[in-house]
């Protein structure tokens, strides 16, 4: 996580100042002889300051600092034009509502365009910097079992992005030295550890959960991990690491045990609920009137059926309450099937409002009356029906488990993963749940409450 928090500070740290020069080389040619009175005024540094904070926010919003999300340089400078034109649309208005921050006239359009050349060649030198110049970890996966190899194969397809080199495979079988496995394939077995770690510089040794019963030398690799310092760890800690999840293959109860983690306070959880009613109230206030339209809205689309959606959910403790939301859905939508799996946009049993409520959450706005009241929390996993939960608990490993925190209105799932219903897309969210459940924070509910926010402005899948 080290190095991928670094290359995170570089990229935005570089970007800051290269934009910060743009916008003051702009000035320079545009001012001509009143340079120096317009980068000297009182207000020059905010003007400053909010291009740049402004650019940044819309860079953000156009997931520019995503980089497992930019496939292509082309991709790169259509997300970059669409994030300038943003950030002109936002000057616009706060210059009508500042008008003392505004910039001399040309200095926005030139810092625009010398923005564009900048951040294009900073992304290519960037990644020269990161792929080249800074420390990368070198891993060693010991186990080449389908579950490691799942695991494993997620890691090297973001290995640019978060910044390690599988060297390769280690597998118990002599038989299986040289067979490809993810493109390096196995390398040695067991005890070709010690070797291996001096020869390949290994940094750390990966090993996992289902692998390692009674099959390493333990004293060798104590022998290793003294002399050399490598570190050795499991695929698991390893995977959650670098992916902000846990994974559930293999994963056994003595992993969850000894590990970090799962610590909620009771400081944490009055700071919580504080932060849930404060949230609630200001939302039910804010959004007055957006509810208000929205429950004119259905009513108008079908007058014989209820505004409001009333349904059973699982809680805390796996406690069930009702949770409340705008109808989204025909109100015989489950007559004869009984609960079913939605099936996102395409779903047949949706309104054409619901459709539109759905991509711009305005269906959830009731959930807040379910924070206020305790029932839910602002940040958490969400609740699932008990049908599901009977179901999923069943099918996946340590289901249960993320009913020990209160469900929320949104989650670290739902900014992380799209849409999905089935057992398959339950299992990846139950995933990113666990890992919200292990490191729990108010700091992790603020950074996923503005993920949120870029969620819904992006109008992404419905939840």
């Amino acid at each position: 996580m080290f190095n991928k928090t670094w290359r995170s500070v570089i990229l935005v740290a570089g970007e800051t100042l290269l934009l910060v020069a743009a916008v003051v080389i702009s000035s320079i040619v545009i001012g001509g002889a009143r340079a120096w009175e317009l980068l000297t005024d009182n207000t020059a540094f905010l003007r400053v300051l909010l291009i740049v904070l402004v650019v940044q926010v819309c860079l953000h919003y156009t997931d520019l600092y995503d980089l497992h999300t930019i496939q292509t340089k082309r991709d790169l400078a259509r997300r970059l034009m669409r994030a300038i034109g943003a950030t002109s649309l936002i000057l616009g208005f706060a210059y009508w509502v500042f008008p003392l921050l505004v910039v001399e006239q040309g200095v926005f359009l030139m810092s625009a365009a010398l923005a564009i050349v900048m951040v294009m060649a900073w992304r290519s030198a960037f990644d020269v910097i990161t792929s080249r110049l800074m420390p990368r970890e070198r891993l060693l996966l010991v186990g080449t079992s389908p579950a490691a190899i799942v695991l494993a194969r997620e890691l090297f397809e973001r290995r640019q992005e978060i910044g390690v080199d599988i060297v390769g495979f280690v597998d118990p079988d002599p038989a299986r030295v040289g067979a490809p496995v993810i493109n390096p394939g196995v390398v040695g077995t067991i005890d070709d550890i010690p070797g291996l770690t001096a020869r390949m510089a290994v940094d750390r040794v990966v090993v996992s959960l289902s692998d390692q019963r009674g099959k390493l030398p333990m004293d060798q690799l104590l022998n290793v991990r003294l002399r050399s310092g490598v570190l050795f760890d499991h695929l698991a800690s390893v995977y959650e690491e670098y992916t902000g999840k846990i994974a559930l293959e293999n994963l056994r109860p003595s992993w969850l045990v000894f590990s970090t983690g799962f610590r909620k306070s009771r400081l944490l959880t009055l700071t919580k609920r504080v932060f849930d009613i404060t949230a609630a109230v200001c939302g039910l206030i804010l959004s007055l009137p957006l509810t208000i339209i929205s429950a004119i809205v259905v009513k108008l689309e079908s007058p014989r059926d209820p505004v409001l959606y009333h349904q059973e959910r699982v809680g805390l403790n796996g406690e069930p309450f009702t949770i409340h939301k705008f109808r989204t859905m025909r109100s015989d939508a489950e007559a004869t099937t009984g609960p079913v799996w939605s099936a996102g946009d395409h779903d047949p049993r949706i309104t054409k409002v619901g459709r539109f409520m759905r991509k711009t959450r305005l269906d959830e706005i009731p959930q807040l009356w379910n924070v206020l009241r305790g029932d839910m929390s602002l940040i958490g996993p969400r609740p699932e029906r008990p049908a599901f939960v009977e179901k999923l608990t069943q099918q996946i490993p340590f289901y249960g488990q993320r009913h020990v925190v209160k469900p929320g209105v949104t989650g670290w799932a739902q900014v992380r993963y799209s849409y999905g219903a089935s057992v398959e897309d339950a299992i990846e969210k139950m995933q990113y749940d666990l890992y919200y459940v292990k490191h729990m924070s108010l700091m992790f509910d603020l950074m996923i409450a503005l993920e949120t926010i870029k969620t819904v402005v992006l109008r992404r899948g419905a939840k």
